[in-house]
């Protein structure tokens, strides 16, 4: 069988949110996301998100999360990917190479990004090395900075 990659729709919500979850456990991370949070961010009037599925005879094999993100220091559309995920049996088959790709020629037909961009925990050096082999490079310039819920509420309330 071949594999198949195609944008997630609605109908995909739950079998995308148990991928993700899946990945929230290799990561040893909480997963929060209910099927209800990705329907309404992800499929909503105003969807903040796409998602990719690498599957093969119905079985989701990979996914991605990914949202735009315009850069005007460097005059365009970055495709920010918050999440991806291989299923165990499959990985160091290139199938996340080509799930990337996947998501670039997405995020490249819908909002005209050029580039991709993400994040990877310190403490997973293979992963790092992953994305490391297919060019990614870290930021040297820059440090991620983060306002939580509490803190962001406490913005809005502070005026």
């Amino acid at each position: 069988m071949s594999i198949r990659f195609r944008p997630a729709g609605e109908a995909d919500v739950p079998r995308l949110n148990a991928a993700l979850a899946r990945l929230s456990a290799d990561l040893g991370d909480r997963h929060k996301a209910s099927d209800a949070d990705l329907r309404r961010a992800g499929f909503g009037p105003h969807p903040v998100f796409r998602a990719m599925l690498a599957e093969e005879a119905g079985a989701v094999l990979g996914v991605s999360l990914y949202s735009p993100s315009f850069s005007t220091a460097r005059g365009l559309t970055i495709a920010y990917v918050a999440d991806l995920w291989v299923s165990a049996e499959r990985r160091g088959q290139r199938l996340g190479p080509r799930l990337l790709a996947a998501v670039a020629r997405d995020a490249m037909s819908t909002w005209g990004a050029r580039a991709l961009k993400l994040n990877v925990y310190h403490e997973k050096a293979d992963a790092r090395r992953f994305y490391e082999r297919l060019g990614f490079v870290p930021a040297t310039h820059h440090t991620e900075m983060y306002l939580d819920e509490a803190a962001t509420a406490a913005l809005g309330a502070s005026q």
